[in-house]
């Protein structure tokens, strides 16, 4: 498979798996038994003839599950690419300083600061996820 490919695949699934926290549920609608009456403003109901109000669905207790799971999804894809930068910022650093010893120094420095923003970048995301988790419940 070539890049865009991969690429695709990957927003796909990551859509797929998104999709329920986008959906909204819409609400049933309201199918009395019997039409509904409505008294005049200031005049009482008759006995025995209560105004009909539709009751409303009991939630069902999973139904929410897979809209709690884009939070958690979200940080393991936060985490997973921070892993792959500072992975691949690590391995060009190393390079460069097999290849040039006398500027290890400097590349070090470059690659600790690289590598700090991007956990700080990470770090914002994961409260990002956890905080957009925690307003849900």
């Amino acid at each position: 498979m070539n890049k865009l490919t991969k690429i695709a695949l990957l927003a796909v699934t990551l859509f797929w798996l998104t999709a329920p926290a986008w959906a909204e549920e819409a609400a049933a609608p309201a199918t009395p038994s019997a039409p509904a009456t409505e008294a005049a403003p200031g005049a009482e109901a008759a006995p025995g003839t209560a105004a009909k109000t539709p009751a409303a669905a009991p939630e069902k207790p999973g139904a929410n599950a897979l809209i709690f799971l884009g939070g958690a999804f979200g940080a393991g894809l936060i985490i997973i690419g921070a892993a792959y930068g500072i992975g691949k910022i690590g391995s060009a650093a190393v390079e460069s300083m097999a290849r040039q010893p006398e500027v290890a120094g400097n590349i070090q420095t470059a690659m600790i600061i690289a590598a700090a923003l991007i956990e700080g970048v990470t770090f914002f995301g994961l409260i990002v996820c956890l905080l957009a988790e925690v307003l849900k419940g």
